[in-house]
């Protein structure tokens, strides 16, 4: 799943260690951007190496990729939310990469042009020279076509 929003609080890392070696987790919080109904998310970043490669400081918007889990502990369920990606949002959309030919789709379509109820409506026309079409053996009448079982 993915949720965009700004960083409002990076908790303490904690560190450990197992019977793989030693490990490094640190919380953050993540508040949507929704002026209406913003909601606050906590996630956690698992890995030294993440910590790093996503270098996520306070006050930043990001757009965080995550996985829901739960656990059991003494009877009690537990809800865990790991980012294994954390993307920073452009702010400025001047810095965006140019468009190119083959990138259809990147911007929406310019908008129609309003119908003018003065303008003639035209029909299209149709081919001028006739398109051979292969016969359709389902309708052909030929029963060496239907090869149903039933």
């Amino acid at each position: 799943m993915d949720l965009q929003g700004k960083i409002i609080a990076a908790l303490p890392p904690k560190t450990g260690t197992s019977a793989r070696g030693e490990w490094k987790v640190q919380e953050f919080v993540l508040e949507t951007l929704d002026d209406r109904f913003s909601r606050k998310m906590v996630f956690s970043v698992f890995g030294e190496d993440r910590l790093q490669r996503f270098n996520i400081q306070v006050g930043q918007t990001v757009t965080v990729s995550f996985d829901i889990d739960a656990h059991e502990y003494q009877g009690r369920w537990f809800n865990s939310i790991r980012a294994y990606d954390v993307r920073p949002v452009l702010e400025n959309p001047q810095t965006l990469p140019p468009v190119g030919p083959g990138d259809a789709g990147a911007f929406p379509p310019p908008p129609a042009a309003p119908f003018d109820s003065q303008q003639p409506v035209v029909a299209p026309q149709a081919p001028s020279a006739p398109q051979q079409q292969a016969p359709d053996p389902f309708t052909a009448g030929d029963d060496a076509a239907d090869d149903l079982p039933f």
